[in-house]
């Protein structure tokens, strides 16, 4: 369901994006399948937009929340039968905020509005705090904030869209501890975050759709590591690569002090960001990275995988660069004069063999892209 009242600044600000219904009617098929009576369990969305996953449910009591008082409005409209409460649920946002027992059986579902202060996409028109949050629960990401509130409500089941980044990024995976501690994943998809209207108007990323279980047991990095991820659509895909980053630095060290004749190369995040990102640059910045020159075959790598990253599927857009080490150190060569010829002003900071066959990178690619 499209939103009719925010703008662009404030959606964005809020992380409003609502969820096309196919997803909606997706996740609520993942629930009924698999949580056994499930219209026994208090039923809470608590970001409810206009309340598109409180609409194909009849369980024991249905609860939706969010801060824009005129979405509540709208979903009173549009889901009537509902219990509704304009509040800030990451702000002291109780059981007891909503008249629940604990020993309520409670699921929460929804699409948990994320907003990544952090990221350079759309910064300009960013808040550094969009709302009032809890000590406990204010990191970088809304998203990540919204799933750390659920934790605090101790719901027996999660039914919820966020980014796979939330799961798969370690950084993000230590940030979620108190939610992955308790919760294991019981069922899922992964869809292409283009899908929604408003966001990803470049690259796509994967969005999980999530069904968590409260259990002793959580979540373990090690066990996203050796996850075997599904997409909407019947396609497979796994995290068990090699990465670029297991050779050299991804970001700058405080420790190094720029000198003329080092070659820079701008901080690397992810596959998405490499593709909106600068790679090999001349002047000296915060965000330069001064390269190990002997190394630098593998900045020759990320310089002419960035030229590749258009033909992966869109589910690997937030994971690290990753290589086939032996298949490419039989190539590097033909790599670091491809760089060369991109950035000729290169020619004059490092020594290199030239190595015309351009055709054995696209060998190399469809090989490592399974293409």
């Amino acid at each position: 369901m499209v939103q009719q009242h925010l703008s662009y600044e404030e959606m964005t600000n809020l992380g409003c994006f609502y969820t096309p219904q196919k997803f909606v009617d997706k996740l609520i098929a993942i629930v009924k399948a698999n949580v056994p009576d499930y219209d026994k369990h208090v039923f809470l969305d608590s970001s409810c937009g206009y309340g598109s996953f409180l609409s194909s449910l009849y369980p024991l009591r249905t609860i939706g929340c969010d801060i824009d008082e005129k979405a509540i409005e709208k979903a009173k409209l549009l889901c009537p039968g509902c219990e509704y409460h304009v509040a800030n649920t990451l702000h002291a946002f109780t059981r007891a905020s909503i008249d629940l027992s604990a020993d309520k059986k409670l699921l929460i579902i929804g699409n948990p509005p994320y907003n990544d202060t952090t990221s350079k996409v759309k910064n300009s028109i960013k808040n550094s705090e969009p709302c009032a949050i809890d000590a406990d629960l204010k990191t970088r990401d809304l998203g990540i904030s919204f799933l750390l509130s659920y934790n605090k409500l101790q719901p027996d089941y999660v039914a919820v869209l966020h980014p796979l980044s939330y799961m798969i990024k370690k950084a993000n995976h230590a940030l979620l501890k108190p939610f992955y501690d308790n919760y294991r994943l019981v069922d899922h998809c992964i869809v292409n975050s283009q899908e929604f209207g408003s966001t990803s108007r470049t690259k796509g990323f994967p969005i999980i759709l999530a069904l968590y279980e409260k259990s002793a047991s959580g979540l373990k990095y090690s066990d996203v590591l050796n996850m075997r991820f599904k997409t909407i659509d019947g396609k497979c895909f796994d995290l068990k690569h090699d990465y670029v980053k297991n050779y050299i630095a991804k970001y700058p060290s405080k420790y190094s002090r720029y000198k003329d004749g080092d070659i820079l190369f701008f901080t690397m995040r992810d596959i998405n960001a490499l593709n909106r990102s600068k790679t090999f640059i001349e002047e000296w910045s915060d965000n330069a990275i001064i390269i190990d020159k002997k190394k630098f075959a593998y900045y020759c790598y990320v310089d002419v995988f960035k030229d590749y990253i258009c033909k992966l599927p869109y589910y690997y857009g937030n994971c690290d660069v990753f290589i086939d080490n032996a298949a490419f150190l039989a190539v590097q060569d033909v790599f670091v004069t491809k760089s060369m010829e991109k950035h000729p002003w290169l020619k004059e900071k490092a020594a290199y063999t030239e190595n015309r066959n351009f055709h054995l990178i696209d060998d190399y690619f469809a090989k490592l892209f399974d293409l």
